[in-house]
């Protein structure tokens, strides 16, 4: 399974941007996906996810990033609004309890980081 993710870059405070990622192999279902970031010298931290249509975001976030999944097509977005200087970090794809074909186990993946830069 990979967790190809895109979008990010620069932008200004106040402006937006999206990130799209989506997660290809043999997939049966997945529970839950959703967004991290990550600052310098800091561990990741949650954004936002979908399990299920259950949406989480973190306090910092909410009101101004919207996470939408498409469950058939293993995709996920976030739509980053409003964007300040403290939005800037490595955003990493996730999804979690990843249901191989012809498999039981459930597995769970990171895409690899893309970096969101907000300038003031």
């Amino acid at each position: 399974v990979q967790l190809q993710a895109s979008g990010g870059g620069l932008a200004q405070a106040g402006e937006s941007l999206r990130l799209s990622c989506t997660a290809s192999g043999k997939i049966w279902k997945i529970n839950s996906m959703g967004w991290y970031r990550q600052y310098p010298g800091k561990e990741r931290e949650l954004v936002a996810m979908n399990t299920n249509g259950d949406l989480k975001y973190a306090e910092s976030v909410k009101g101004r990033f919207t996470i939408f999944r498409d469950i058939d097509e293993h995709t996920v977005l976030l739509r980053m609004d409003d964007l300040k200087p403290e939005d800037t970090a490595v955003y990493f794809c996730r999804a979690d309890g990843v249901t191989l074909l012809y498999y039981q186990a459930e597995y769970d993946y990171w895409g690899q980081g893309t970096l969101v830069t907000v300038s003031s």
